[in-house]
Order: C-alpha cells, then structure tokens, then sequence
C-alpha cells in the first residue's frame, strides 16, 4: 500500500510517554508497517525535535505553539486552539490533496476553511474535551489553574461544532461514539480504539507481591485517583507494599505520599522501568473520577500485567465492561470492595488458564485489529467520496 496521509499532532509524539502521544506514536508506527506514507506535522511546547520519528513518517515537521500572547486569554475561541495556529502548516497541508487526521480538537482550526471544503479531513478524538477540562477544573488545587481550566472548558464546548466540518469522527470508545452521533448526526461517526504497543499479550511471568499504580502524575485526574486510593485504601492494607509510579508528580502528592509507610513513590520512570513495574505488579489498580475517552494505562496492564481491579469509570465505553471476572480483571468501586478485591487476588495465583483467559478477552484490542479497522474506514470513506 502506497498511502499519502497527513496526521496534525498537538504535541512531539515521542517519547509516547503519556495518553495522547501514545495513540499518535503507535498510530504512526502501525501504519507505516502497513506501507502509509505519513507526513505528520507537530505542534512542539516543551518536547524537542525527535530524530526517531523519521523512521516512521514520509517527512516530519514542527511548528512552535505560540503560548506568550496574553491576547488569547481574552478571545473566545480556546487558548488550546488558538496556540496551534500556523500559517506554515496551512501551506504545508495545502501541496497536495492527501487526508489528513487531526489530533484531538486542539488542532482543529482548519476543519471549517474553505480552501480545504473538498480534502478527506478525519477528526481524532480522545476525550469530550469540555467535560475532559471541566472534570481536571474540579480536582486542581491552584485557583488560577482552576479558572483557566473552567473557562477553557467553556470556550472548547463552544468551538466543538467545528466538527461538523470533518468528513469522520474517529471516536475512542463506544460512549463518545454515541454522544458525537447524537450530536452531529450528518458527520460519520466510527470507533477506532487507541494505538498502542501490543499485538499479544505478554508472556506469562513471576509476578511479585505489590500493587501498582500508575499514570501521568502532574494531571489532576490522576493525582487526586492516587489520593483517594492512598487514603481510603492502601492505608488499610499495611501489610502490602504500594509502589506508585508516573511523570511529573508535584511535591505536595510525594510529601503526601511519604505519611504511608507502605507506599513508595517512583518518579518519571523509564519506559522500561515501566514496563517492568506493571508486567510484575501482582495487582494492577486503576481508579479516575470520570469516564472519559479510553484510559490506555487499562490497555497496557491488560495486555502487560497480571490481577487488575479498575472501577465503572475507567472500564466506561471499553470494549471490557461485559468481561468482569474473566483473565483477572476485577471491579471495585467502593474503598471496601478495593481492599476485598485486592485481599482476595494475594490470595490467588495468576496462572497459565488466567492468562490464556485474558489473551482471548482482548484479542480484538489488538493493535493489528485496530490498523486494520482503521484501513478500511479510510479505504470506504475514500470510496464514498470518489
């Protein structure tokens, strides 16, 4: 297959070290696989240039985000949106006629511009980006954030109708699927999950006796999860080592952290530290106040790791909601059935008919399953529009 696609990040997608990078990384590598030739432009804030992504993509190009004009605070239109502006990409996308995926709605300015009325445009979603905002604005701790948080939430519900513009909506779950379909039903709506790593599961292995959790740690989301967790749960299991492990967490989380003497706090691990801490976790706990897009930590410790315990919330709209009890993975929403869950998978032993359980329980999440349900929305929606 001898593809063109343009794919419009919102950020450097290396390393994939968090959830939107890691859908964009594994998005490119799968499909270059496949033969695409992908000319990925990145908005960069932070990341620097990465010479490993040219392994991958056609041509790769970077455009600075512009955050320093106070100017955007005061404009309706998101301060997310509004610093991913270039005129420079909008000539780069505009040498040819190739599709082009858009990232998440940060990056959705020029789904409404006329020189681009008749291009193949596919909306990549990752989160319904208002209540996403709206749910980080009701856990952060510094007022200031919080405000921007609200009011970005405001403006990015009132951008949102962009989308009608979009040939496809490329949802991440079955629950977002159906909110994108209700509210705009002229615009194709499919779900396509996230990419990541895995094609199999991880061999079976020696797991050790501890609880893990994970996550980006400098997202309040995941850093009030933590805190609960902390509190209501792990403080009552005294006698179990915690290891808590993720980017960025801020210093008040590690001081917290430090009043329970089970927990130990491992800061911005390396992919393979990582790797190695959920492949060898006993139990995998994962926890968020909100149910939205697909948590890919549930992916990774499904395909990597051994007994998980999530609640409702992380398992919303996942193709596993139905599968509770199978390959052991466990729900517990209450801090009761948590310490009961966790108690009982100490007990057992995550065994060959586990784990042939688990690798029927989510073959259909492989990355293969999802290449090639997305080369074929591509190959109909192309087909469709002659």
């Amino acid at each position: 297959m001898q593809q063109h696609l343009h794919i419009v990040a919102f950020d450097v997608p290396y390393p994939p070290d968090y959830g939107g990078v890691i859908d964009v990384f594994y998005k490119l590598k799968a499909l270059h696989s496949v033969g695409f030739r992908i000319h990925l432009h990145c908005f960069q804030y932070g990341r620097k240039a990465a010479p490993e992504l040219e392994e991958f993509c056609e041509s790769v190009q970077y455009y600075p985000r512009s955050v320093k004009n106070i100017r955007y605070q005061f404009s309706l239109t998101p301060f997310t949106v509004l610093t991913r502006q270039s005129k420079d990409l909008e000539t780069n996308l505009l040498k040819d006629n190739y599709p082009i995926v858009f990232e998440v709605l940060h990056t959705c300015y020029l789904l409404n511009d006329k020189r681009f009325r008749h291009r193949l445009k596919f909306y990549r979603h990752s989160n319904i980006e208002h209540d996403y905002y709206s749910h980080l604005a009701r856990s952060e701790k510094r007022l200031f954030r919080k405000l921007y948080l609200y009011i970005e939430a405001f403006k990015l519900k009132r951008f949102e109708p962009i989308v009608e513009h979009a040939t496809a909506i490329l949802s991440v779950n079955e629950n977002d699927a159906r909110y994108f379909c209700q509210r705009y039903p002229k615009v194709r709506t499919e779900v396509i999950p996230s990419f990541h790593p895995y094609d199999k599961v991880v061999p079976l292995t020696t797991h050790d006796n501890y609880i893990l959790y994970h996550g980006n740690l400098s997202i309040s989301e995941n850093y009030e999860a933590v805190l609960w967790l902390a509190r209501n749960v792990f403080s009552r299991l005294p006698e179990y080592k915690v290891i808590v492990a993720g980017k960025k967490p801020p210093s008040f989380l590690v001081e917290r952290l430090k009043e329970f003497r089970n927990i130990e706090v491992i800061p911005d691990p390396t992919a393979t530290v990582m790797d190695h801490l959920i492949t060898h976790a006993l139990v995998n706990t994962l926890y968020t106040h909100q149910a939205t897009g697909l948590k890919l930590k549930l992916l990774n410790v499904l395909f990597a790791g051994g007994f998980v315990i999530a609640n409702e919330y992380m398992l919303s709209g996942s193709p596993f909601e139905g599968q509770l009890g199978k390959g052991g993975l466990y729900i517990a929403n209450t801090a009761d059935e948590f310490i009961n869950q966790i108690k009982a998978c100490f007990r057992l032993t995550y065994d060959p008919a586990l784990h042939t359980e688990r690798c029927k329980m989510i073959e259909k999440s492989r990355v293969s399953v999802i290449t090639e349900a997305f080369i074929q929305l591509l190959a109909d929606v192309q087909s469709s529009h002659g």
